[in-house]
């Protein structure tokens, strides 16, 4: 798949780093380094911009390596870029550990994926099919 991209950054695209990987680094596009403290958060410009075809979107996730590493998410993970948004593709970062980070320029940030996803159209009904779960919901199903 062919997706348009403007890239206003000094830095590559996003690319797979392996044959078999589902996302693409993004990297931050900033005039000075930014520092979170601990729980804060900021909006990281990547410099990106692009044009997906309508049914995908772009789902923005953490990296595994900072979060382990360093306490960093994505507060909305999975952020969602939509196939009608044309404006620069930013970063929702947050601070969940103790101690002060900071993001350099061009540092890798977050992760993106190019997912396909369906429109519903809801259908109003007066009952549900049955199922062995039922209505049991958050831990019905055991710890194991």
């Amino acid at each position: 798949m062919k997706i348009k991209i403007i890239n206003r950054s000094e830095y590559q695209l996003p690319n797979y780093e392996t044959l078999a990987s589902a996302g693409m680094d993004l990297r931050a596009n900033i005039a000075k380094p930014i520092t979170l403290k601990s729980l804060e958060r900021a909006i990281v410009p990547t410099g990106i911009f692009m044009e997906l075809p309508v049914g995908y979107e772009a789902q923005v996730r953490p990296r595994s390596g900072l979060a382990a590493k360093k306490g960093i998410s994505v507060l909305n993970a999975p952020g969602t870029i939509d196939a009608d948004y044309r404006g620069e593709v930013g970063v929702i970062l947050v601070n969940l550990s103790s101690e002060d980070f900071t993001i350099e320029n061009g540092e890798r940030i977050a992760q993106m994926v190019i997912a396909k996803h369906e429109r519903a159209e809801w259908e109003v009904v007066e009952s549900l099919s049955n199922t062995a779960r039922g209505t049991g919901g958050f831990g019905s199903t055991g710890k194991n």
